[in-house]
């Protein structure tokens, strides 16, 4: 059984994220979406929505399961029995910090490997940090984000 994992803040999930766990859906018998804490980075949605957010739109992924998570990848990859780690490239700007930290991965567990995957050239400028700016500004968010997410984000900011 090939299973991967798809880490990241999903600060929030975006459908650039939707379209990567979409193909990879077609090359792994599971994906596991590992929600990182990550309170270094202080993200505007807490943990617990972001992973309710992710599971709203995978629930329809039979392949899929979300989990937070905070520690070291290779710790969580040992904990899942998962030795491929899923990471998405918009840019050549990317690659160079991903590439990075698949070394250091690599470095601390020789069995995990990185895969990357582009986006459709629809989703290559999407990101959550767009998302995060235009937001505050009630900016029109609907061509970036599930309309579950959409709703989700409207309940939590009442």
């Amino acid at each position: 059984m090939k299973k991967a994992i798809y880490p990241g803040t999903f600060d929030p999930i975006t459908v650039g994220h939707l379209d990567i766990v979409k193909r990879a859906c077609s090359m792994f018998d599971e994906i596991t979406i590992a929600v990182a804490k990550s309170a270094s980075k202080t993200p505007m949605f807490s943990l617990e929505q972001r992973i309710g957010m992710v599971e709203a739109i995978t629930n329809e992924f039979p392949k899929v399961k979300v989990v937070g998570f905070e520690g070291l990848l290779v710790d969580l990859s040992d904990k899942l029995n998962a030795n491929i780690i899923i990471r998405g490239l918009r840019a050549v700007s990317d690659f160079e910090y991903e590439l990075q930290m698949g070394y250091a991965n690599s470095s601390l567990k020789k069995e995990l490997e990185t895969i990357f995957l582009m986006p459709s050239l629809e989703y290559g400028f999407v990101s959550s940090s767009v998302v995060r700016s235009i937001l505050p500004f009630g900016g029109k968010v609907d061509h970036l984000l599930h309309p579950k997410v959409i709703q989700m984000i409207k309940a939590y900011r009442q």
